[in-house]
């Protein structure tokens, strides 16, 4: 928790190891070959358990059925790779209903939002925050810090407000 990673690549390549200059992991890194399907269904097994149905209707935006999927599971918002159907645009996942299974997916402009809601938070390399606050945010790797205001309240949930969707 100490050291940034470019503190851990600097000393790897004084030490001379080949993981100095590993390229960032986009993927889930702790699981081999990056098939979380194959490593819940062992891991449900091992508990004596078996993955629930969770298939259901890949839905529009304004709740058109465009196809089936085999578990929500299977995907995350902003995914556009995988989704099991041609169209004559690209569409991206844009949210995952767990309660009725539904997949929406939309187009590049969909996936925009000026809110983002978050829980069950680990506050694991700063102290639990409290308040409002202005913060530059990334919500991924590679996206550019935007401006923002972060409100925390008492059941552990944070709303981020984003001066620009």
């Amino acid at each position: 928790g100490e050291y940034r990673k470019p503190d851990v690549r600097a000393i790897a390549q004084q030490q001379g190891l080949a993981l100095a200059n590993k390229p960032d992991s986009q993927e889930i890194c702790f699981i081999p070959g990056g098939d979380y399907k194959q490593f819940l269904d062992a891991y449900l097994a091992d508990r004596g358990e078996a993955m629930p149905d969770t298939s259901g209707d890949l839905v529009t935006t304004t709740g058109e059925v465009v196809g089936h999927h085999e578990g929500i599971h299977n995907f995350t918002v902003g995914q556009r790779k995988g989704l099991g159907m041609a169209t004559g645009s690209p569409l991206y996942v844009i949210g995952i209903n767990g309660a009725d299974r539904k997949v929406v997916v939309g187009s590049s402009a969909d996936l925009t939002s000026k809110t983002l809601r978050a829980n069950r938070l680990n506050w694991i390399s700063i102290p639990r925050l409290d308040g409002t606050l202005r913060l530059l945010v990334k919500i991924r790797h590679r996206h550019e810090a935007a401006w923002a205001t972060l409100e925390t309240s008492a059941d552990d949930e944070v709303t981020v407000t984003f001066d620009q969707p």
